[in-house]
């Protein structure tokens, strides 16, 4: 890898903590070229990250390695499985994994579909330095904050399952801006029982407000609030 530029060292407020190895980030590297993968592992390793190289797609797929928190650096054309198929194979299998794709064969519409695809940057051999760490860095912020918001949706979820089906059903109704009186008119019952189940589901779920309630509900996965429709 050609160093066209001086390498800025990050901070060493950002460098990985120390601690279970399986939890630090690591950028997954996907190349057929060994000399590539070799220059941007060192690249990687001398900021204070993890890196993996894999000489294809299917490589990488067998070391099951994915689920780990970092990002991946793919070249576009390989032998066999191509970086952009294994993009295309990431999205629909639910794992947007923050991807950047370096590549000495780029063009506009390759680039147009990896960007629209969801990939960090789509960068040209020979790469200056500090522009691939800057989307390295972007690209494990990205995947941090990816799976703490996944946290957060689990624990919402953990708290919905607690409620009743007739809860669910409020709930929802609540979250549209539906009033007590309208509510209960929708489902059957009386204000009153409409004001009991409301104040479970705020209990339930920890909501301190209205609003607080609503932010819960479109955080929910789509499924789960269609399933409270049903409900």
């Amino acid at each position: 890898m050609r160093i066209d530029a001086p390498l800025q060292r990050r901070p060493p407020s950002t460098r990985p903590l120390s601690g279970d190895n399986a939890a630090q980030p690591v950028v997954l590297i996907v190349d057929d070229d060994a000399s590539v993968r070799e220059a941007l592992s060192e690249l990687i390793l001398s900021v204070g990250f993890q890196s993996i190289g894999f000489a294809s797609t299917r490589e990488l797929l067998e070391a099951d390695v994915l689920q780990r928190p970092g990002c991946l650096i793919l070249d576009v054309r390989m032998p066999g499985s191509s970086g952009l198929d294994l993009q295309a194979d990431l999205v629909q299998n639910g794992n947007p994994k923050p991807i950047i794709f370096l590549t000495g064969h780029g063009d506009i519409p390759m680039t147009v579909q990896a960007m629209k695809a969801g990939a960090i940057d789509f960068l040209t051999k020979p790469v200056r330095d500090q522009a691939l760490l800057d989307a390295v860095l972007a690209g494990i912020t990205m995947d941090a904050a990816r799976r703490q918001q996944a946290l957060v949706v689990k624990g919402y979820l953990e708290r919905v399952r607690t409620l009743t089906p007739r809860e669910r059903e409020v709930l929802h109704r609540v979250a549209h801006g539906g009033v007590n009186k309208q509510i209960a008119f929708e489902l059957g019952i009386s204000e009153v029982t409409v004001k009991l189940h409301r104040s479970n589901v705020m209990r339930k779920l920890q909501a301190t407000s209205i609003g607080d309630l609503i932010r819960i509900w479109e955080a929910l996965p789509k499924a789960v609030r269609e399933a409270a429709v049903d409900g």
